[in-house]
C-alpha cells in the first residue's frame, strides 16, 4: 500500500485543527471518504437523478441501472447473491430489520437469543427490548482478561431452545476480532440463526458470507469511505423468502387491490418507498475503490499500525490498555485510559493537537461495566493512518496527567 498516495484522496486530510495537521483516529465512529466517493454522488445528482423502477424515461433507466448495479458490486465484495442484499440506511436498521420482520413474529416466550457482553447497542437494544414485549430470555456470552469469548462460553449456545445467536464481528470497544465462522457452525449444530454485525468488520477485513456461513450479516457504508444514510443487510436467501416485510409502502409489492397484497420478492421486498440511490452509487464506489487497495492490504496496513501503537503504548508509564494483546487477534483499535484524567478529559486534550478520538463508553455500556471502568479513550485507525501519527499521538499521551 502507497499510504501517502491513498492520502491525497482524502480532501479533508489537508486541514489544520488547532494549527496542527489533522490527525483522524475516530474511523471506528465514521471514516473519511475519498474524492472518487463524493465525485461519484455528485455525478449522480448532475446527471442521472430520478426514482428508481418507476419511469421508461431516461433518467428513471440510468438510476435504476446505477443502483441495481450497485447492489450487484456490494454482493461480490462479501460473495453474496444480489438477491440477498438489501440496502437500508444503516447497520442499526438493517438489525431493527431483522427483528421487527423474522424475530417478533417467529420467537415467543421460552425461546433465547445468544449475544456477546462486548455488543454495541444496535445489536443489544432491539433484542433487549423483544425480551421484554415477547418474553425471550437473553444469554450473554463473556470474555476473558484478554477481551476474548473462551471456548467454553459457546456452550451457552447450546439447547433446544436456542433460537438465534447475535454477535458482533469485531468489538467497537476492544477490537477483538471474534471467530464468526465457529459460532456459526455451533448455532446451526443447536437449529439456530445466527446474525453476525460486521460494522467494525467488512470494511476492514476480507468477509465471505458463505466461508462465515452466517444467516443475517450486517454493515454501514459510512464507515467504509462511503457516505452516510445507506447500511446494508445480507440475509441468506431461504430465510429471506420466508419472512414477511415490516416496512409498507410504495415498491415493494407485486399486486394490491382494496382487500390484499402480494408483496415482492426479495430484497425488493424490503425496500419500500423512495430508496437512497445516491447513497447506494456512492457506497458501490466505496467498494471499488477499496478493492482497487485490496482487503489482505488494508489488514495487514491495519495490523502494523496496532502493533507500531502496542509497542509505542507500552512505554508510557501512565496509560491502561484494554484488548488482546496479539494484533493477529485484534482490528485496527486501540482502546485505553490516561491515570488521573477521564477519557473526555484526554479527548479534549488531544484535540487541541489536532488529533481526533473517541471518549466514552462508545455505545457499548455493558461491556464497560464488565470492565469495571466508567469509560475510555479510542483511537481506531483506517488506510490513511500512518506510523508518524501514531508516534506524535503518543508523544501528547506521555505528557498527560
Amino acid at each position: 500500500m502507497d499510504v501517502e498516495s491513498i492520502r491525497k484522496d482524502f480532501p479533508v486530510l489537508d486541514r489544520m485543527v488547532n494549527g496542527r495537521p489533522l490527525i483522524y483516529f475516530d474511523n471506528a465512529a465514521t471514516s473519511q471518504k475519498p474524492i472518487q466517493v463524493i465525485d461519484a454522488i455528485k455525478e449522480y445528482y448532475m446527471n442521472h437523478n430520478a426514482n428508481i423502477h418507476r419511469g421508461v424515461h431516461t433518467l428513471g433507466t440510468e438510476s435504476t441501472e446505477l443502483y441495481d448495479q450497485a447492489r450487484k458490486t456490494v454482493a461480490e465484495f462479501i460473495n453474496a447473491d444480489e438477491r440477498e442484499i438489501v440496502f437500508t440506511k444503516n447497520a442499526t436498521e438493517s438489525i431493527n430489520l431483522v427483528m421487527y420482520a423474522w424475530a417478533l413474529r417467529n420467537l415467543g416466550k421460552g425461546d433465547r437469543i445468544v449475544l456477546s457482553i462486548m455488543e454495541h447497542h444496535a445489536n443489544l437494544l432491539p433484542w433487549l427490548w423483544l425480551s421484554k414485549v415477547k418474553g425471550v430470555r437473553l444469554e450473554w456470552l463473556d470474555i476473558d482478561e484478554n477481551g476474548k469469548i473462551p471456548e467454553t462460553e459457546l456452550n451457552k449456545i447450546d439447547g433446544k431452545n436456542t433460537r438465534l445467536v447475535a454477535v458482533t464481528h469485531v468489538s467497537n470497544v476492544l477490537g477483538t476480532i471474534n471467530d464468526v465462522s465457529k459460532i456459526c457452525k455451533r448455532a446451526h449444530e443447536n437449529g439456530a440463526l445466527c446474525l453476525i454485525d460486521s460494522s467494525q468488520g467488512v470494511p476492514h477485513i476480507s468477509v465471505d458470507v458463505k466461508k462465515i456461513d452466517c444467516d443475517f450479516l450486517v454493515f454501514t457504508g459510512h464507515k467504509m469511505l462511503g457516505p452516510m444514510g445507506i447500511g446494508v443487510l445480507y440475509g441468506r436467501g431461504e430465510v429471506m423468502a420466508d419472512t414477511e416485510p415490516f416496512l409498507f409502502g410504495g415498491d415493494m409489492i407485486e399486486r394490491v387491490t382494496t382487500t390484499d397484497a402480494v408483496w415482492a420478492k426479495p430484497p425488493q421486498r424490503f425496500e419500500a418507498g423512495t430508496p437512497n440511490v445516491a447513497g447506494a452509487v456512492g457506497l458501490a464506489e466505496a467498494v471499488r475503490y477499496l478493492k482497487t487497495i485490496g482487503m489482505e492490504n488494508v489488514r495487514e496496513h491495519e495490523k502494523n499500525l496496532v502493533k507500531h501503537a502496542l509497542d509505542k503504548f507500552s512505554e508510557l508509564n501512565n496509560v491502561t490498555l484494554y484488548g488482546p494483546e496479539d494484533p493477529e487477534s485484534r482490528a485496527g483499535i486501540i482502546t485505553f485510559n490516561v491515570d488521573g484524567l477521564t477519557s473526555n478529559d484526554v479527548g479534549i486534550l488531544l484535540n487541541e493537537e489536532g488529533i481526533a478520538v473517541r471518549s466514552g463508553r462508545h455505545c457499548a455500556h455493558p461491556l464497560h461495566d464488565r470492565l469495571g471502568i466508567p469509560s475510555t479513550v479510542r483511537m481506531s485507525f483506517y488506510i490513511y493512518n500512518t506510523f508518524e501519527e501514531i508516534d506524535r499521538t503518543v508523544d501528547v499521551i506521555s505528557d498527560l496527567s
